[in-house]
């Protein structure tokens, strides 16, 4: 039993440490732009411009304003992307926000005549990867992601510590490693 449970646990250690390398990766990357952020000034990139859409959309009741419709024409008019966060209907104008990671748009619309302005704001490549980092702005399926590679690196640190009880001529140089390691952590925490 002690032989079997010692191999499944190198198997499981050195092929999900190779499956999760590249998330592993990216999040050790980005955790350092994440606490080192004035190494990597945001070069932020602001492009404004001015539309007219359909004012039939606009008109009547606040309720039956197709606010799919607007989304999608803004979409395929001006390729702006991320998640709606924010559509404001008030008397005299419509108002659409976008969210992305690294990345904003903000929509003015007129509702009397479908005239509109749009600022786009993306805030360069680190941002974009510190974003994806931390879960800001994406979908739930990058949430899923976020979560399954913290389950790897759970499931690699332990058949990692399960693999050093068995290697006998290293297993007290790595307890000790171990201890005093997590003794540092705590010191500094």
């Amino acid at each position: 039993m002690k032989a079997w449970f010692a191999k499944w646990s190198r198997w499981l250690h050195i092929y999900l440490s190779m499956f999760s390398f590249v998330i592993v990766l990216f999040f050790s990357a980005t955790g350092l732009t994440l606490n080192h952020l004035d190494w990597f000034p945001e070069t932020e990139h602001v492009v404004e411009a001015k539309g007219h859409m359909n004012p039939l959309w606009m008109q009547g009741d606040t309720s039956k304003i197709p606010k799919l419709a607007i989304v999608e024409y803004l979409r395929s008019s001006h390729q702006v992307k991320g998640l709606v966060n924010d559509f404001r209907i008030d008397a005299e104008e419509c108002s659409v926000s976008f969210q992305g990671p690294g990345y904003t748009a903000d929509v003015f619309i007129e509702r009397s005549s479908g005239n509109y302005t749009i600022s786009q704001t993306s805030l360069g490549f680190v941002a974009w990867m510190n974003d994806l980092h931390k879960g800001r702005d994406t979908s739930a399926t990058w949430k899923w992601v976020i979560d399954a590679s913290a389950i790897f690196l759970l499931v690699i640190s332990l058949s990692g510590l399960i693999l050093l009880v068995f290697l006998k001529k290293k297993r007290n140089y790595g307890i000790f490693w171990l201890i005093l390691g997590a003794a540092l952590c705590y010191f500094l925490i």
